[in-house]
């Protein structure tokens, strides 16, 4: 340990001063959007102006940086990436996940096929916009349509690319929702429906008694409202549900999306991980709140098989929550085809 503390020492500070040297040398920097699923956030709004740092923030951030890379190489973050089994009463060796709950979901037999803490109801973050995208659709909307942003779709959103003022088609808006986690977004969708955010918030609800989501509530259309809950049962049900619409699967397939107002062209990635892995992914949602912890939908195509959705919520990172939605797939085809992705088994 004290060897292994004198080298993350050591790293650090070289990454100090590297990263200062690049920053003066630069004259400052533009600062990004964050991924909508981290605790510290911004608007995109701020970020499409460059910033001059001053030279203790600059001293700040390189010494953050040099923290995050060292932990990142210690032994106990790459753990995390490996794949956890335990035994079951009849002695199989089953996924162990680190997580509050999870499940692995075949809709078309309607069998689970693995699960954990699976019908606790939790908060659910931004795996809200799963329902509020299926209600937006289930209107029949025109896609087409140019609607205004106010000042009330964006205060306090946490995550949003919009500015109000704004003039942006609904189809722009619904590539938003799901393919940034816009916040903002979500409330633009709920706000212009048919009878306003109210209205929605009751049809949102409608929908899911409609699919037989027991565990499932809704109190906002975004998923900032920790009051948002389901189950990680109700959800496999749900991204299954929803991805029979291919219109909404499509868009949750997208790893980039240019979005068009009538002032600018903004270029947003997807917050999904998984995509562009390898994993055939159909369709997926990742959401985050501090009382939700990291989480992910997604449903998976197996190779030369059927499709298992694979929620995973409550995970304490988000590298944690991918790591064991892949965990969870590979667990699923290694019955029959051999893992996907060439993990090591690590039993406890």
């Amino acid at each position: 340990m004290f060897v292994q503390s004198r080298l993350n020492r050591t790293v650090r500070r070289r990454i100090v001063v590297l990263a200062i040297a690049l920053l003066v040398s630069a004259f400052g920097g533009t600062p990004h959007a964050m991924s909508a699923e981290e605790p510290a956030q911004t608007s995109l709004a701020t970020a499409a102006t460059p910033i001059r740092m001053t030279t203790r923030t600059e001293v700040a951030r390189a010494r953050a940086t040099a923290d995050a890379t060292a932990r990142s190489s210690s032994p106990t973050q790459r753990a995390s990436d490996k794949p956890l089994f335990k035994k079951d009463m009849l002695g199989n060796l089953i996924p162990d996940v680190r997580a509050a709950a999870a499940i692995v979901f075949n809709p078309q037999t309607n069998e689970v096929l693995w699960e954990e803490n699976s019908h606790d109801q939790r908060p659910i973050a931004s795996l809200t916009k799963l329902m509020t995208a299926v209600t937006f659709l289930a209107d029949e909307p025109d896609l087409n349509r140019k609607v205004k942003v106010v000042a009330s779709d964006v205060r306090n959103a946490s995550v949003t690319y919009l500015r109000s003022g704004e003039s942006i088609a609904l189809g722009d808006v619904l590539h938003l929702t799901l393919i940034a986690s816009d916040n903002g977004a979500a409330r633009v969708l709920a706000r212009t429906a048919e009878g306003g955010t109210k209205a929605f918030l009751v049809r949102m609800n409608q929908m899911a008694m409609q699919l037989g989501l027991t565990s499932s509530h809704y109190a906002d259309p975004s998923g900032l409202d920790a009051r948002n809950v389901s189950s990680a049962y109700d959800l496999s049900h749900l991204i299954a549900f929803a991805s029979q619409n291919e219109q909404l699967a499509s868009v949750m397939r997208k790893t980039s999306y240019e979005v068009h107002t009538n002032r600018r062209t903004v270029k947003i990635k997807s917050t999904n991980r998984l995509l562009g892995t390898g994993v055939d992914v159909v369709a997926g949602k990742t959401g985050f709140i501090r009382k939700a912890g990291y989480c992910l939908a997604t449903l998976i195509q197996i190779p030369h098989g059927s499709q298992v959705a694979v929620v995973v919520l409550g995970a304490s990172s988000s590298t944690i929550r991918f790591a064991e939605a892949r965990h969870l797939f590979n667990w699923v085809v290694g019955r029959t085809n051999g893992p996907v992705g060439g993990a090591a088994l690590v039993e406890r």
